[in-house]
């Protein structure tokens, strides 16, 4: 018998939802807003299916998603002594739950709860390595560097100690009023060897600290990369349980990039054989503070595999040398196989890497049972853990690299894909890059089968109106208990907005198109006060730019193209222009086309200029594609235009932010109307009133 949603949780939401109409002066009553708040509770509390409390949701523009999650997560969450977390892809999301979105919501719900902002352990420095650092001595710089600092460098590391040590800043990198460098960033920044709790001169580090609030609090709002962390390390090490918390996927879409991205893993020959070097170098030193009575069998162990470890790399790189690469300086091995020299030497150096690894953490452990029991000095032998931990985590990157060049394919999911890049044309270096193609079983092992409740959403999860294409990227099935909703967008795109695809003279892909571009934008662009127009490349964006720039100055308007400014002051400049009145016009490429949000007279006037179809060029979009082709599928038909549509109905949702925006989208890519993928794409696109224009 399936479970039911509660009377006093309905009860709780009821009034939550009362409360909220109270508060807001212009609220507006949402039907999918109200149907998405049901939904989520009652798939929470496993009203459709018991076993698989799973809800994927594509939400259309202005329902009010994230207030609707909130309204039907946290009054159950409360309920029933669950935890949340929020997951969001971009900065802007996260700023906008925890400056407005929790705040209102927790000035309606009828119970008390906390939340707070997670950000991973990378974000934050260790007070103890900063302290070392801004001392202007020694003490092991040089190894972290890779080189003497500068009297600059140490400059800003003292102005950071001692604003942090003044309690004028809390170890954020992202609350420092000025970009930190990255060089000096990785020296300083807190690390999982060191900054724990086991460690009491470590108790006091900005994420030790960060992270008891993570433990504390009812929900916890944090990005895919952190939630990704999590769940490689187990899940439950730094959030909360999987099987105690309900998760809100927002922005969805992003997910499956993400957690491929965050299961691959790269290695630097030449860099690697430097850093056993060093290594080697201070082994004794390492055995030395762990006392060498009981670390000389380590020690051993950990020089003995260095010294048959840089003969296998270079055996490897040799290997390497002889492989035909292509213009870029790329090798991909067909269908992720090894040659079987080039697998029986990566077995071998990753049985050493094994080897190495776990002696160099022996020894870290040693030292810190000493730290521990008092036996060693923690001032002292501070500096000592900063220069372990910088070992360890190069070992652990290099020890995952070999492990995923040995894995053995599983059954019928994609293999891994392999390919090595040459650092230069003049260097002999290589770096060895592993990917998984598919992450669905990954991710149904480490969350959808473990986690309480999961709920997925985004406004564009679907492609050619199908969830399928989703659902292979992220291990889920529509036939597998999984809750799927579509919920379109409140506004009235009919009346507010029209879709007109022009009879232009060129496809994109046809050699005229570029130089086309020019004198057909002039013509959409006149008479128009707010404009985005977004390209394909950044070299057509630019040319095109150049080749307009005198006329649009002529014509008194104004240009912003992507990449002159900073994003934030290209935009900015843009919203002025609009508020004064002045024409303006927007060029962007791709990463315009989403998180841009220019509601009502900030943009009128958007032009695509052709589908966003893209191109498989990267060694993992080329192995996928054979991989899909061995099997007898299309990978154009299965992987591109299903990308292409996505993509589109993302660019196409720039227009229309608000419920009383209106506006025109212009498409310049006839292949909408002249290939035989064009109607599903167009179809997919919301319900614009269309201008189709024939010869």
């Amino acid at each position: 018998m399936p479970s039911m949603l509660s009377l006093s949780v309905k009860k709780d939401i009821r009034n939550c939802y009362e409360n909220l109409r109270g508060q807001l002066q212009n609220f507006i009553s949402r039907k999918a807003q109200n149907y998405l708040v049901a939904e989520l509770a009652k798939t929470f509390a496993g009203e459709y299916n018991a076993k698989r409390r799973i809800l994927v949701a594509e939400a259309g523009t202005g329902i009010g998603k994230s207030m609707a999650y909130l309204l039907g997560t946290i009054p159950y969450a409360l309920s029933n002594n669950k935890k949340v977390v929020i997951s969001t892809a971009t900065v802007a999301l996260q700023e906008q739950l925890i400056d407005k979105d929790l705040p209102l919501f927790r000035s309606i719900v009828t119970k008390e709860f906390s939340f707070v902002l997670a950000k991973g352990r990378q974000r934050y420095c260790c007070s103890q390595k900063l302290a070392i650092f801004s001392q202007g001595e020694n003490h092991g710089q040089q190894t972290l560097f890779g080189y003497r600092p500068k009297k600059i460098e140490l400059d800003l590391m003292s102005s950071l100690n001692s604003a942090y040590s003044k309690g004028k800043w809390n170890g954020d990198r992202d609350t420092w009023p000025r970009p930190i460098p990255d060089l000096i960033w990785q020296s300083i920044v807190a690390d999982k060897h060191t900054c724990h709790f086991g460690l009491s001169s470590h108790r006091d580090c900005p994420f030790v600290k960060a992270r008891k609030n993570f433990d504390n609090a009812d929900v916890v709002v944090a990005n895919h990369s952190f939630l990704m962390a999590d769940l490689e390390l187990g899940g439950g090490v730094i959030l909360p349980e999987p099987e105690q918390t309900l998760y809100i996927i927002d922005e969805a879409h992003h997910l499956p990039i993400v957690a491929r991205d965050f299961s691959a893993a790269s290695a630097n020959l030449v860099g690697t054989t430097d850093c056993l070097e060093k290594l080697n170098l201070s082994a004794l030193k390492f055995a030395n503070a762990a006392d060498i009575k009981c670390s000389s069998h380590f020690l051993d162990s950990l020089q003995s595999g260095i010294r048959a470890l840089i003969p296998n790399l270079r055996t490897v790189r040799d290997m390497l040398s002889t492989m035909p690469l292509n213009k870029d300086g790329i090798f991909r091995f067909q269908d992720g196989k090894l040659p079987e020299s080039l697998f029986l030497e990566s077995k071998k150096i990753q049985k050493i890497t094994k080897k190495v690894n776990y002696a160099l953490a022996k020894l870290h452990d040693l030292v810190l049972g000493r730290v521990k029991i008092g036996e060693l000095s923690t001032k002292m032998i501070n500096p000592l853990l900063a220069e372990f931990s910088f070992f360890l985590q190069r070992l652990e990157s290099f020890g995952k690299v070999w492990t995923l060049m040995i894995q053995p394919d599983f059954g019928k999911e994609a293999p891994l894909a392999r390919w090595i890049r040459k650092c230069s044309e003049i260097d002999t270096d290589f770096v060895i890059n592993v990917s998984p193609l598919e992450i669905g079983r990954r991710l149904d092992k480490q969350l959808w089968s473990r986690a309480a409740g999961v709920a997925l959403m985004s406004a564009t999860l679907r492609a050619l109106n199908q969830f399928g294409y989703f659902c292979q990227q992220v291990g889920l099935d529509e036939n597998d208990g999984t809750r799927f909703l579509v919920l379109p967008s409140p506004f009235n795109y009919q009346e507010n907005a029209m879709l007109v695809v022009p009879n232009v003279s060129c496809e994109p892909q046809e050699e005229g198109f570029t130089d086309m571009l020019p004198e057909v934008l002039l013509y959409y662009l006149e008479g128009q006060t707010a404009s985005l127009v977004l390209f394909s490349s950044y070299w057509q964006m630019k040319h095109v730019a150049e080749k307009l720039r005198g006329q649009i100055k002529k014509n008194g308007w104004n240009l912003h193209v992507q990449g002159e400014a900073s994003r934030t002051v290209t935009l900015n400049a843009h919203r002025r222009c609009c508020k004064e009145e002045r024409v303006s016009i927007l060029f962007g490429t791709g990463s315009f086309s989403e998180g841009i949000d220019l509601p009502s007279k900030q943009l009128t006037n958007l032009i695509i200029t052709k589908i966003p179809f893209a191109v498989p060029t990267s060694p993992i979009e080329e192995a996928y594609a054979e991989y899909i082709e061995r099997r007898g599928g299309n990978p154009f038909m299965q992987i591109t235009v299903p990308e292409a549509s996505r993509r589109l109905i993302q660019s196409a949702g720039r227009l229309l932010r608000k419920e009383h925006d209106s506006g025109r989208v212009i498409l310049l890519d006839r292949r909408i109307v002249n290939r035989h993928y064009g109607k599903e794409l167009l179809d997919s696109l919301p319900p614009f009133k269309r201008i189709i224009e024939y010869p």
